[in-house]
């Protein structure tokens, strides 16, 4: 375990259309969440399903990709790194967001369309 680093790798389906934006470097970012759910049973041997919500961000051509073939739905296969930032709101309260810097996506399943 000499070589441990920062790398996360989720399959799940996106909650809604990524928001992208265009830089005027022509650089492009999307952000968007995915769901995972993972299944087990409990102390009483009942089936319990579990959904986690995983927020994403993809730069450059990632960005582009995730912003022409998926839509609410997709399935998606993410690997990246895990990225922690802080801010502070209008109120002056520091917040704390943890997400996902996509570096790689994997499109799985058919392309998903909005009617």
């Amino acid at each position: 375990m000499s070589n441990m680093r920062n790398k996360v790798q989720l399959i799940g389906r996106l909650g809604a259309k990524a928001e992208t934006k265009h830089f005027d470097s022509g650089k492009a970012k999307a952000t968007f969440s995915i769901a995972t759910k993972d299944v087990f049973k409990n102390a009483k041997g009942e089936k319990v399903e579990e959904t986690t919500w995983h927020n994403i961000v993809a730069w450059g051509k990632t960005a582009e990709i995730v912003e022409k073939y998926t839509d609410k739905g997709s399935e998606i296969a993410i690997e990246g790194k895990l990225s922690n930032r802080t801010y502070e709101d209008k109120d002056g309260t520091k917040k704390y967001i943890t997400e996902v810097v996509a570096e790689e996506v994997l499109l799985l399943g058919e392309k998903v369309t909005s009617a």
